[in-house]
């Protein structure tokens, strides 16, 4: 438990970190700003709607993300039929979260890291935008795999050693009439299938963990930059349909994340903090886009390097959880691959979801 504190703590301290350098890449332009000369009627139009895109966003993200974790406490529904539910709703998500990495975010970031704006001899020369997403990806799966790792070694540590003086007395009450042997091979297996099904329980219990965990940080670097994005943006015609995309983005992803959480069964005071984190992120993204708006200009070289970047990071973070955590594991679970009716049902869900987020590149890239 004090490693899954001490995660959260870092995935905090990672977020305002992004916030704080979010901030300081409004200065240094190496290329001219874009035409800003709105009268004063239209700068307030803009404000107003991004006020309204706080309120949308805002309860869109909650609404996503608390969806899958009411239906897990939903005493109507069986335990095969949410069994079921869920499988859909996390195909869907993933459709979403995949189509979000390999549609929305990656593509930005080559288009950052490949402005003319920077040095060509540095930045043209180097695909770093799939170099980051990359090994952003490889990192991803190295903290899984060390966590994961770490909470079983300390898992086998727990179980208690065998007591050599007691396998002596068990000989003994062989040698004397077989009674311990029959009452050793029932303690045994009496206990051993237990063990191991608690182990498997827990070993089971912290990937979930680590899953929703590993996911939430790549969706809140993503929803920083995405937030901020709209908040400097000062033409009203640009605002309004992103208003509508950047809403059901949140609520697509909140649906992901939701189930993730949901499945990690976390104390109501962790799943309050995550819930909170996703709901806000974006809104406040806005919110420091409205303050720096004045000053900020997204063609500066320093800007384009840290969107590319953490959208980079991002990108890497979102398919690979799309794919190693949630779709090849959900794929490959019995109780899917059982029913094949549940098969297509899943498929199709999860074509659906990538479509879906696929079709809002259309609403001004969100």
């Amino acid at each position: 438990m004090s490693t899954q504190i001490f995660l959260l703590k870092i995935t905090t301290l990672i977020y305002f970190s992004i916030l704080l350098q979010s901030t300081l890449i409004f200065a240094n332009c190496t290329c001219e700003p874009q035409d800003n000369k709105y009268n004063h009627q239209i700068k307030h139009k803009a404000v107003s709607y991004k006020l309204v895109a706080i309120s949308s966003i805002l309860c869109a993200s909650a609404l996503g993300v608390i969806i899958p974790i009411l239906l897990k406490n939903f005493k109507s529904l069986q335990k095969n039929d949410y069994s079921s539910l869920n499988f859909l709703i996390k195909a869907f998500a993933a459709g979403v979260i995949l189509a979000t990495g390999f549609i929305h975010i990656l593509p930005d970031a080559f288009e950052s890291l490949t402005s003319p704006c920077l040095s060509e001899k540095l930045w043209g020369s180097f695909p770093f935008a799939g170099f980051v997403a990359m090994m952003s990806a490889i990192f991803t799966l190295m903290m899984e795999s060390f966590a994961t790792g770490y909470h079983r070694r300390a898992e086998l540590r727990k179980a208690q050693p065998v007591n050599i003086g007691d396998d002596d007395d068990q000989e003994n009450d062989v040698a004397s009439g077989g009674y311990g042997q029959g009452q050793g091979q029932g303690h045994e297996h009496g206990h051993g299938p237990q063990i191991f099904l608690e182990r498997s329980n827990s070993s089971s219990l912290i990937r979930h963990r680590l899953i929703s965990q590993v996911l939430e940080l790549g969706i809140l670097v993503h929803s920083v930059i995405i937030g901020i994005s709209l908040g400097t943006t000062e033409n009203p015609k640009t605002i309004k349909p992103l208003i509508i995309a950047l809403s059901f983005h949140q609520f697509f992803e909140g649906m992901g994340l939701g189930g993730c959480i949901s499945q990690a069964k976390y104390k109501a005071r962790t799943v309050t903090i995550m819930v909170l984190f996703f709901t806000l992120t974006t809104p406040t993204g806005i919110a420091i886009g409205m303050m720096i708006s004045k000053g900020y200009n997204e063609q500066s070289s320093a800007a384009l390097i840290v969107q590319g970047v953490l959208n980079s990071a991002s990108a890497g973070i979102l398919i690979y959880m799309a794919l190693v955590d949630l779709l090849a594991t959900d794929f490959m679970d019995p109780n899917l691959q059982s029913s094949f009716k549940l098969q297509i049902i899943a498929n199709v869900s999860l074509v659906m979801g990538a479509c879906c987020m696929s079709l809002l590149a259309n609403w001004g890239g969100a």
